[in-house]
């Protein structure tokens, strides 16, 4: 194999995979990159046996051939040559020779006949949606997808595509995170997947803030995201998700409207001095006023207060500051609403006036 490409191209498509590439590996070839040159085209593939990214970068093809080379070594390489450099790579004896100006490189490599696939995607739901309405939605809720959870449905996030749009719903067991996106699917029959959460993050990533199509192909066990540079392969979460609807509790008797930006700047404050382990904190609700406490086992305390539209019966109640200020931070409305019961009910956070986001929070004992 034998090329010649531009720095700035190579670079860009291998920061466009370098993600799924691990740092520590148990299969020493999950550590490379699969490189394959024809028709003045590199294909460039990286995988760690559950998620498999592929992008194409335009080159000078001089002899075709694939090979593997060890991954962020490639990227360091590339990211300190000079931004306009020439660089030509060539294989010989299954060694990986790079060639940029006076500079040269040897690396080594494993062959291209070792490099895993993930399974071909032969038939499945095909949905197409702007890349902006599904950045927006996984960037709505993959903050309350759970970490390295037993339940390890929960370490994902639960797509649920319908004929007129698509929901996406993510929960940690404390928290839950529902928002929506309304669009012709053409999918006759509601289709339910869980994206592990490692897919999300790169996943959201790659997408752009711009109206292009994205495109969603979904089979038994795969999800496949087609975007204009790069195709995304993920495999499934095989579980079943919670029922989510049952969590999201009934219109709350309590109605707080509040400035979204003056309440989560008050309630970090206060969170410095909460305790480290729980992060819990007091809100205390009366007539048009919020006051924030929160101590720690240090016997310090940290108190606020903040005006807020409010007209109904005295409360108080407990939260995680962390998930409050996760969800007031996603939002984008300068107002929020949140819908109380009782001292022991969840709360239920939304943008005043729009209904396609909705934040649960369970309570705490303080």
């Amino acid at each position: 194999m034998k090329l010649q490409t531009q720095r700035n191209d190579l670079l860009g498509a291998l920061q466009a995979v370098i993600g799924v590439v691990e740092r520590r590996q148990t299969m020493p070839i999950l550590s490379n990159l699969l490189l394959k040159a024809e028709n003045d085209t590199l294909s460039i593939t990286a995988t760690d046996l559950e998620l498999e990214l592929v992008t194409h970068v335009a080159v000078q093809v001089q002899q075709p051939g694939a090979i593997t080379v060890p991954a962020r070594k490639l990227l360091d390489i590339c990211r300190g040559l000079p931004e306009s450099a020439d660089i030509e790579l060539e294989v010989r004896e299954q060694r990986v020779r790079i060639a940029s100006g006076r500079s040269r490189f040897v690396l080594s490599s494993l062959p291209a006949t070792e490099f895993p696939f993930l399974d071909e995607i032969t038939a499945g739901d095909s949905v197409a949606l702007p890349q902006n309405a599904l950045k927006r939605l996984l960037e709505r809720t993959q903050f309350a997808m759970a970490h390295q959870d037993v339940r390890y449905y929960l370490n994902g996030l639960l797509l649920v595509i319908g004929s007129n749009g698509v929901r996406a719903v993510a929960t940690d067991g404390h928290r839950l995170a529902l928002a929506d996106v309304e669009c012709e699917t053409g999918l006759s029959e509601t289709r339910q997947v869980i994206v592990p959460r490692k897919a999300i993050v790169e996943l959201q990533r790659m997408l752009a803030a711009s109206d292009d199509e994205v495109r969603l192909t979904l089979s038994d066990n795969h999800i496949q995201v087609h975007l204009p540079d790069i195709r995304f392969t993920s495999k499934l979460i095989d579980g079943r998700f919670p029922d989510y609807q049952r969590v999201i509790p009934d219109a709350g008797d309590k109605l707080l409207t509040g400035d979204r930006e003056a309440v989560r700047q008050a309630l970090t404050r206060t969170a410095i001095l909460s305790n480290e382990k729980f992060k819990g904190v007091r809100l205390s609700l009366d007539e048009n006023r919020l006051r924030l406490q929160a101590q720690n086992p240090d016997q310090e305390e940290a108190e606020d207060e903040i005006e807020v539209e409010y007209g109904d019966a005295p409360i108080e109640i407990g939260f995680n500051v962390n998930y409050l200020v996760d969800a007031l931070s996603v939002m984008e409305a300068d107002q929020f609403t949140l819908e109380l019961t009782g001292p022991d009910s969840s709360g239920l956070l939304r943008e005043k006036g729009d209904e396609s986001s909705q934040y649960v929070v369970m309570p705490m004992r303080l």
